[in-house]
């Protein structure tokens, strides 16, 4: 797919003024699927068809979109450029009809949200099931992820948004972040764990334990890091790193294992206890994270407005 040396503004212009919204929905496809037939099959368009599109762009941008691998096609820097803009106008486009479509039917639409650690089998669950209870006719797609992964799907328009531990740290640039409680934390066992018959439990006894630890970038990873530093002590060295809470679960009643989990996570399972500890952890801050500069869609913005409430309400449990 050779494309000319040089931008010509006039040829970009004219190129750009016919491109219709199924050449975007083609450059996407053909970047997910990595392969031009295939794409074009996927959309109805012939193959030469779908390849001519593509090189009239490449040739008015004056850049190679993609170039040939053994078993397909792979976007060059430049693709994938012109594809993560091009996903950006779908979704918006895609956006524009949810909140027409809201607005003539009385707040119907979708919502995708992204899940970190602990927010999961707490907050969120009551967040959709109040969503569901006013707004049946919203669908809910709920993406559980590691923080990385979450972040790069909510600047990519794949999330209205993320709800979860928040870092402590400034967002990335584009995002924005909204603080929603406070979720104090427990040291978690099994309840016929060797250490949850003690009346205290130390800090000492709990550097020689195997443990299950947060990832690094997180909140409550640097909280642990920080209880064990004060103390003059090294991070206990066998530990998995999970950020899944069913494994996690799993791990604990199979084993002497230690966690740190939200209280509230904890006391809905009757085979796992908190451990009577003689240092403080903290809470964590839970929180919602999205796009800076997008307008966020009635239904996700409805969402969000229960979920705030939801978070209200359980505050004003633990201070009562």
């Amino acid at each position: 797919m050779a494309a000319s040396a040089g931008l010509h503004a006039r040829t970009t212009d004219e190129v750009f003024s016919r491109l219709k919204l199924r050449h975007l929905n083609l450059l996407v496809e053909v970047a997910a699927r990595g392969n031009i037939v295939h794409a074009a099959s996927s959309l109805n368009v012939a193959q030469p068809a779908a390849t001519k599109i593509i090189r009239n762009l490449e040739a008015a941008l004056g850049r190679r979109l993609f170039q040939r691998i053994a078993h397909g096609v792979v976007p060059t820097h430049y693709g994938e450029v012109v594809v993560r803009r091009a996903r950006r106008i779908l979704g918006e486009v895609h956006h524009t009809g949810e909140e027409l479509q809201a607005l003539s039917q009385g707040m119907t639409g979708h919502v995708t949200v992204g899940t970190l650690l602990a927010a999961a089998p707490s907050l969120l669950p009551h967040g959709i099931v109040a969503l569901k209870r006013e707004r049946p006719e919203i669908s809910f797609s709920l993406v559980e992820d590691s923080h990385e992964t979450l972040m790069a799907m909510l600047r990519l328009g794949d999330l209205d948004c993320v709800v979860g531990y928040l870092s402590g740290r400034a967002p990335d640039a584009g995002l924005v972040q909204e603080i929603l409680c406070h979720e104090p934390v427990a040291i978690t066992v099994r309840r016929d764990h060797p250490l949850a018959g003690k009346p205290v439990v130390t800090l000492g006894d709990l550097q020689a334990q195997q443990w299950i630890m947060p990832p690094a970038e997180t909140a409550l990873r640097r909280q642990l890091e920080f209880c064990f530093r004060k103390a003059g002590r090294a991070l206990p060295r066998e530990a998995v790193e999970s950020i899944s809470i069913l494994a996690n679960f799993s791990m604990l009643k199979a084993s002497d294992m230690v966690a740190a989990l939200p209280c509230n996570v904890v006391d809905t399972q009757p085979d796992l206890c908190r451990l009577p500890i003689d240092f403080v952890i903290g809470s964590g801050a839970i929180g919602v994270t999205r796009r800076a500069e997008a307008d966020i869609t009635p239904a996700a913005d409805h969402f969000l407005h229960l979920l705030k409430r939801v978070a209200r309400e359980r505050e004003d449990r633990t201070r009562h």
